[in-house]
């Protein structure tokens, strides 16, 4: 790396130990930015602590239970868990991996776990996140031999930026989705706001945050992200404070999508951390059988796998955080911990835990080492205690900032080279699938297939890497894993 950029200095011409450790003047940032964005980063993702109680914990298991085992939800319990291990993990992944990833309960594999897996006859909460433990084992194993780098390496290069594109598209659909610009009308598919209409006070909120971020980021201010975050959370209390707007509703369609920005609260709560250790670690086995558990484990592990593959190219790419070799640095002690996440969601009852793509906000912001992790993960761990803080934030303020970064990861569709459409149209199919299936998984499954096959079909066997084949025919399997539960009655 460049020797010339500005170092702080300690002792003379020595640099202080935490820069050393986390390589911040390598990577061109300062303790400043690492602060800064790793603030960023969990203020775009910190609708976590609401939003995953509100999914595996208000839905009941087989056997009418919720998570932690009681007849009524506990949603509290979930947000306190939540809080706890997304602080640790993302706290392990700044200091193991070094990398400005933060770690959180993933909203597509709590959701595929609460309307897939509990719903199954016998299977309990516990039985379920027990699978999410194995299947963390596993993905350690994976990591420990070398077989997950390995297959990151035989990925091509242009595939590689297709994917943090793809999740680019994909995250500023989701920002337009969780701010209420898009909306999914049902029969008629997607739709502008309500109805066809943008109107509503939550609306403005969001467009005001869109807008001023636009004009921020285009005159080159720093803490842009930040800013607009801020600034748009204190208009809407003050709206909200005035106008009573409240929550959506079918009466109330223009209402705040999650969290009402109120100050009327209680700010202090002892935390309920019940749920720790609440898994069950063969009970699936008793419960479905060894074929339905084995492939409900499969099921967990390639969307995990791949789901950590794109969030890290994304991260990486966003902050062009690589080696001299034009690597992510740090890449194995990257995948130990998110597999090390995995198994402490499943132990802590918080579904699967892996690296979030709206930590490619704090990048944007300026974060490029694990340091912004520790900030990020010290705040997660602040709402412990301090749960309603983080419900102050309405998700119209944060998902402006999505949108932004979404632009930003676009922005590498140049260095595709589209008039090789041997690659151009796997990248191609990459790109789309991820925001049309609402999967980043999906979308790097199409890609790989169509790869593998033009490859294939065009007598050019020997271009692709061997674990290529391995990884395009684990998708196949993948995309055809629901109908042969449904063979053997599993599902």
């Amino acid at each position: 790396m460049s020797e010339d950029k500005q170092q702080p200095v300690k002792d003379g011409n020595t640099i202080s130990a935490v820069d050393r450790y986390f390589h911040i003047s390598e990577r061109g940032s300062s303790v400043g930015r690492e602060v800064r964005g790793g603030l960023a980063t969990f203020l775009a993702m910190s609708y976590i602590i609401v939003l995953n109680p509100l999914i595996i914990g208000a839905a009941a298991d087989s056997t009418g239970h919720y998570l932690g085992g009681g007849t009524e939800p506990n949603l509290p319990a979930v947000a306190a868990a939540t809080s706890l291990i997304s602080g640790v993990l993302t706290i392990l992944m700044g200091v193991v991996g070094k990398f400005p990833m933060a770690v959180s309960s993933s909203l597509g594999l709590s959701a595929f776990i609460t309307y897939g897996i509990v719903v199954l006859p016998g299977m309990t909460w516990a039985d379920a996140m027990g699978l999410v433990v194995i299947e963390g084992v596993i993905l350690l194993v994976l990591v420990l031999t070398g077989f997950r780098s390995a297959i990151f390496n035989a990925v091509p290069s242009p595939l590689k930026i297709a994917i943090s594109v793809g999740i680019g598209l994909f995250i500023a659909l989701i920002g337009m989705m969780n701010a209420g610009f898009i909306q999914n009308s049902g029969g008629a598919g997607l739709e502008l706001g309500v109805d066809g209409f943008v109107f509503g006070w939550p609306l403005l909120i969001f467009l005001v945050a869109l807008f001023a971020l636009f004009v921020m980021w285009s005159a080159n201010v720093r803490g842009a992200i930040l800013y607009s975050i801020v600034g748009a959370t204190v208009l809407a209390i003050t709206i909200e404070s005035i106008l009573r707007v409240g929550p959506a509703s079918e009466d109330q369609p223009y209402g705040w999508d999650l969290t009402v920005p109120t100050l009327d609260q209680e700010w202090f709560t002892l935390p309920d951390l019940s749920l720790l250790g609440q898994f069950n670690l063969l009970g699936s086995w008793e419960s479905i059988g060894l074929v339905a558990a084995t492939l409900l484990v499969f099921t967990l592990l390639l969307a995990n796998f791949f789901d950590l593959l794109g969030t890290m190219v994304g991260v990486s790419n966003a902050g062009n955080i690589k080696d001299e070799h034009g690597d992510i640095p740090h890449s194995k002690r990257i995948m130990v911990s998110d597999a090390l996440g995995t198994i402490g969601g499943g132990m802590g009852s918080t579904s699967v835990n892996s690296g979030f793509i709206e930590s490619t906000v704090g990048v944007g912001d300026g974060a490029r080492t694990g340091l912004a992790n520790v900030v990020t993960g010290l705040l997660f761990l602040a709402t412990i205690v301090l749960a309603p803080l983080a419900a102050v934030i309405p998700t119209e303020a944060a998902s402006a900032t999505l949108v932004l970064v979404g632009f930003l990861m676009m922005q590498q569709i140049v260095r595709i080279d589209w008039k090789d459409v041997e690659i151009a149209i796997p990248a191609f199919m990459t790109v789309v699938i991820m925001p049309f299936s609402y999967s980043i998984t999906n979308g790097i499954g199409a890609g790989f297939i169509t790869y593998v096959i033009i490859k294939v079909l065009r007598g050019k066997f020997r271009e692709v890497h061997p674990l290529m084949y391995v990884t395009a025919a684990m998708f196949i399997l993948y995309f055809i894993s629901g109908p042969i539960q449904d063979a053997l009655g599993v599902s």
